[in-house]
């Protein structure tokens, strides 16, 4: 059986990407899915360095808004916040850096598209996280954070789509004077462990997405769309 814990190539090639030096074993379980850990005996899986991950995240984040947008209210800080720290926009981020394809998934979600899901690559971005703060420090981690969400804060567009990316999709398709979107949701899976996938259809586009309800599902699909129908305005 493959040690999880030795550094692969496949797995230094994260690292590098992600710019920090992660003990292995915590970075093996910061990759470890809870359905990979029942598959293999109950092994640990990184759900507790997701929640250590989210704090830390939300800190560093807060501090970034609060001093590089002293002009801006609460509130204004707090809709900024949401929209970097979100499910769909954590998941962009893991895309960027390729993290789905080092995620240890159980055989089910990994052939029901379990790499690619929001929740999931949202969830592993937080434990990898949680794995630099107690691994590298909290500087470092702090520094890691910022280098993924940079480029969310550094685009204003943005703000809007991530936070509702229904009524932006909406909105958009308004302005290039393109039919409504039309979603369509189709479910997978036991109750307690449902997947919902959302396609949209605006005009020529389609764009589809996962969640583990039928609202997350569809604003996935619909800031998918939104990408797509903004690229071409």
């Amino acid at each position: 059986m493959t040690d999880v814990t030795s550094p692969s190539p496949a797995r230094s090639e994260l690292t590098d990407k992600l710019g920090v030096d992660i003990d292995p074993e915590l970075l093996a379980l910061a990759l470890t899915h809870r359905s990979y850990a029942y598959e293999h005996g109950q092994t640990p899986h990184n759900e507790r360095l997701e929640f250590l991950g989210d704090s830390v995240l939300g800190q560093a984040v807060t501090v970034r808004l609060f001093t590089a947008h002293p002009d801006l209210d609460e509130g204004a800080l707090a809709k900024r916040r949401a929209a970097v720290v979100s499910t769909v926009a954590l998941a962009e981020v893991a895309r960027g850096i390729g993290l789905g394809a080092h995620i240890l998934l159980g055989r089910g979600e990994d052939q029901t598209g379990g790499r690619d899901k929001d929740s999931i690559l949202a969830d592993t971005t937080e434990a990898v996280i949680g794995a630099t703060y107690l691994s590298a420090g909290p500087d470092a981690a702090t520094a890691l954070v910022l280098r993924l969400v940079e480029p969310l804060m550094a685009d204003p567009e943005r703000y809007g789509a991530a936070m509702d990316p229904k009524t932006s999709l909406q909105e958009l398709a308004a302005r290039i004077d393109a039919a409504p979107p039309v979603y369509i949701v189709d479910s997978t899976g036991p109750d307690h462990d449902r997947r919902f996938t959302a396609t949209v259809t605006v005009g020529d586009v389609s764009a589809s997405g996962t969640g583990s309800s039928k609202k997350q599902s569809e604003m996935a699909a619909a800031l998918a769309a939104w990408r797509e129908l903004s690229g071409r305005a």
